[in-house]
């Protein structure tokens, strides 16, 4: 399975091998054998490009899985012999602000140096999608106030609301309490469509009666920053995280959107090391009503 793995994601037999430091031919011929007990192959192969079939699509989530789930046994029993190891896989929001995630990851890495840490950066719905699947420990997302996130356990944050950040030569740069109505003139770079992030200002403008163009959809809060201090656009932040972004303005408003941060983990009983890192975080994974905010848990 984990040689599957390795195929599915580097596309190409022989960087598969060298990731599993095994020799080539031994790496096909499991393959070969895995597939001859499955009935089915679980790879398309030509010349050029090695491509999952049907039957690898559907193998793949679960091998992911099973080789999670051995890795947790591991963790499980060396965690039981006072030794914590294994994987922590965190994800992230590029604007979260309800903690000091740097901080957090140096304080767990002190404490536990044997666990792996691996942290990605993405958007809201994928993170807690990844969470489901059990391919992260952890996520920190960022959501609108109507929302919360579904098939997982977690903690409400924090709360804060969200400014305009302009170019230092924009005519409302030295404006205050400037309200939707009067921002929705303005040309924006913002998130993606049908993301968390972008949801949190689009149902703002929605409810204030006003409508937006959004030039540029960046996923990278300092390419939205740069396209800013460009004048090439107007952005919405998170007031704590608007700071973080050198050469801009920060424009306050009147009706500005509200977003919340969560931090959510897997309905399952959290890994050993997830549990290790919501100590540092003091939270407890079994749910509390005291959060390093003040949230509420579920």
């Amino acid at each position: 399975m984990r040689y599957v793995v390795a195929v599915a994601e580097t596309a190409n037999f022989t960087r598969a091998a060298e990731r599993c430091r095994v020799v080539q031919s031994a790496l096909s011929h499991q393959i070969a054998r895995l597939e001859r007990e499955l009935g089915a192959r679980l790879f398309d192969r030509t010349s050029r490009r090695v491509t999952l079939t049907p039957a690898g699509e559907a193998f793949l989530p679960a091998a992911r899985q099973a080789l999670d789930a051995a890795e947790r046994a591991r963790a499980e029993v060396a965690a039981a012999s006072g030794e914590l190891r294994g994987r922590l896989a965190i994800g992230a929001i590029p604007t979260v602000t309800a903690v000091d995630l740097p901080s957090a990851l140096q304080t767990f890495h002190v404490r536990h140096p044997q666990v792996r840490i691996t942290l990605g950066v993405g958007a809201s719905d994928e993170l807690a999608e990844q969470v489901r699947q059990g391919a992260l420990d952890i996520a920190f997302l960022g959501l609108p106030p109507s929302v919360r996130p579904k098939g997982v356990r977690g903690l409400a944050l924090a709360r804060g609301e969200l400014v305009a950040v302009v170019a230092p030569g924009h005519h409302l740069a030295d404006a205050a309490g400037v309200d939707l109505q009067r921002l929705s003139d303005e040309v924006f770079v913002d998130f993606p469509a049908g993301t968390a992030a972008r949801a949190q200002s689009d149902e703002a403008f929605a409810a204030a009666g006003v409508s937006r163009e959004v030039a540029f959809e960046i996923t990278n809060a300092d390419l939205m920053a740069r396209l800013v201090r460009l004048g090439l656009g107007v952005a919405m932040m998170p007031a704590a995280f608007a700071p973080e972004l050198p050469g801009v303005h920060v424009v306050e408003l009147r009706d500005p959107p509200t977003r919340v941060e969560h931090l959510i983990w897997s309905r399952l009983r959290p890994s050993p090391a997830a549990a290790a890192f919501l100590d540092v975080l003091d939270l407890r994974a079994e749910g509390t009503d005291q959060g390093a905010a003040g949230g509420s848990a579920w």
